[in-house]
């Protein structure tokens, strides 16, 4: 038996008045994002905010239906819109932010499952990493260099 250790880097700002300013900018249109939330049945607005290699910016929120499993994420609205407007254009980065009437969210909320799978088959695609920007209302600001890194177990595709 042998013992492994997973190492994951990733930075933390206090706010996000104290990231730069691009990556504020970002976090900043997936607050816009959010509210498009439609979220009558978890209460928990989710935005996401994607910047393209062209310099465009484009915005995705949860879409909640009666029958649950057929709703949205936002990160999967953001990207469904990114690939229909520009199919062939690199994305560069990912925000991500959410809050709900049912207390403050003060830490960072990560994409689900589904979400990071989507972000990784664009990382492949394009054979580039994607920054991914997590925050709550307030409070701290996570910084990943690649979805990789919210993947711990991944597997290079070659495996695959």
């Amino acid at each position: 038996m042998e013992k492994h250790t997973l190492h994951i880097d990733y930075l933390v700002f206090e706010t996000k008045d104290a990231l730069p300013e691009a990556d504020r900018t970002l976090l900043e249109q997936a607050f816009v994002a959010k509210g498009g939330s439609h979220a009558p049945y978890s209460k928990f607005n989710v935005g996401a905010a994607l910047l393209l290699e062209n310099g465009e910016i484009i915005r995705g929120s949860n879409q909640e239906n009666a029958s649950y499993p057929l709703g949205f994420c936002a990160e999967r609205t953001a990207f469904s819109a990114a690939v229909a407007l520009f199919p062939e254009e690199k994305i560069r980065a990912l925000a991500i932010t959410a809050s709900t009437i049912l207390s403050k969210v003060d830490s960072p909320v990560a994409p689900c499952g589904i979400c990071r799978q989507v972000i990784l088959e664009a990382e492949f695609k394009h054979h580039q990493n994607i920054k991914v920007i997590l925050s709550g209302e307030t409070g701290k600001v996570f910084v990943f260099n690649t979805v990789k890194d919210l993947l711990p177990l991944f597997f290079d595709a070659e495996f695959l």
